[in-house]
């Protein structure tokens, strides 16, 4: 018998060539899901339920598939940090975060015949060396990290923004946690390295 197809509900690059690494065959599909915080709801909180809502959502339209949905939310001291948009936008982020400590909460869903399957949110905690404007401005001019939340690529340039990164999965800072995405996937059959479940 042959095993549902697997769908990344998501239009990330980064978190495609992410799931790229398990060898296992998936398509792409971008899910229709609104992004906007509701009231009074933390960041973590707000990057599971848009974590399970991505997997839902496209697990509705294709209800044969394994869906995994995935939402990072990088928190401030409790106020959510959204992607720049443009170099004024990275660079004022940049200022704000020199010398804090960010949480990048990435959440992970996995939803299929029958609903949700399994979820997970893993922290990343960021701390980003003091930052002059010199830097910042050559920074942004070098990578352009318009489409990351906290203007900062960690897997290039922007790894020398940082002091540390802290966390149980290096893959979750880019976007989608690897360790706990091979777990749920063997947990429903789906062993990157073929071992039955």
């Amino acid at each position: 018998m042959t095993a549902p197809p697997l769908i990344l509900g998501s239009s990330s690059r980064y978190r495609a060539e992410l799931l790229a690494r398990l060898h296992l065959p998936f398509t792409c599909v971008a899910p229709e899901v609104d992004e906007s915080p509701r009231p009074g709801e933390t960041p973590r909180a707000l990057a599971g339920r848009l974590a399970r809502s991505k997997a839902l959502e496209v697990a509705g339209r294709h209800p044969r598939a394994w869906v995994i949905g995935a939402d990072q939310v990088a928190d401030l001291a409790g106020e959510p940090l959204g992607k720049p948009g443009d170099a004024a936008g990275a660079q004022a982020q940049l200022r704000r975060l020199s010398g804090q400590a960010v949480v990048f909460h990435s959440a992970l869903a996995l939803a299929g015949p029958g609903g949700l399957h399994g979820e997970c949110c893993i922290p990343v905690r960021v701390r980003f060396r003091r930052l002059d404007e010199a830097a910042i401005a050559r920074y942004v001019a070098l990578e352009p990290a318009f489409d990351c939340a906290g203007s900062a690529k960690c897997e290039g340039l922007g790894i020398t923004l940082l002091e540390a990164i802290e966390s149980e999965d290096p893959t979750a800072l880019i976007g989608l946690p690897l360790i706990a995405t091979a777990a749920l996937l063997r947990g429903v059959g789906l062993d990157p390295l073929g071992a039955a479940a």
